[in-house]
């Protein structure tokens, strides 16, 4: 087990002072990062279709997801809301199915006609694009059997 010893607050405290007057002075520079948009949001079909083209079962995918099955049921129904946490990791799995595949041990599989786009009113969303008879019939096949 670590047993470091924590630096006293004042120490810390004298610190950051030392730091911000160095920058001010122009002896420092700080490195700085843009924060990263919010996970984009997708409705209970969207995931449901997604979820029937890559034919995963709700408890296959939901184990992928890290979620119960229930939880991924509860998404495709439309009762609950993905977290943000939760979006953020479909989001990586519709722009790269095989990366969450490899790394979670299942085999790969490939989307096609998904995208993240920006709606007019500026929020971003997980859409299908091209929407093929068979995975919309499979689509509401999986929220019918939920």
């Amino acid at each position: 087990m670590n047993t470091q010893e924590r630096t006293p607050l004042f120490s810390r405290l004298k610190n950051g002072l030392k730091e911000s007057i160095a920058h001010a002075k122009g002896e420092l520079t700080l490195r700085t990062v843009e924060v990263p948009d919010a996970p984009p949001e997708i409705d209970a079909e969207t995931l449901a279709e997604i979820r029937a083209q890559v034919a995963m079962s709700q408890r296959v995918f939901a184990q992928m997801l890290n979620v119960s099955a229930k939880t991924l049921q509860s998404w495709e129904q439309g009762v609950r809301r993905p977290s943000d946490a939760s979006r953020r990791l479909l989001q990586v799995f519709c722009e790269e199915p095989e990366v969450l595949c490899r790394i979670v041990g299942l085999p790969i599989v490939h989307l096609s006609g998904v995208e993240t786009k920006t709606l007019s009113s500026g929020v971003r969303k997980i859409v299908i694009t091209r929407r093929s008879a068979t995975s919309a019939r499979s689509a509401r096949k999986a929220v019918a059997d939920a």
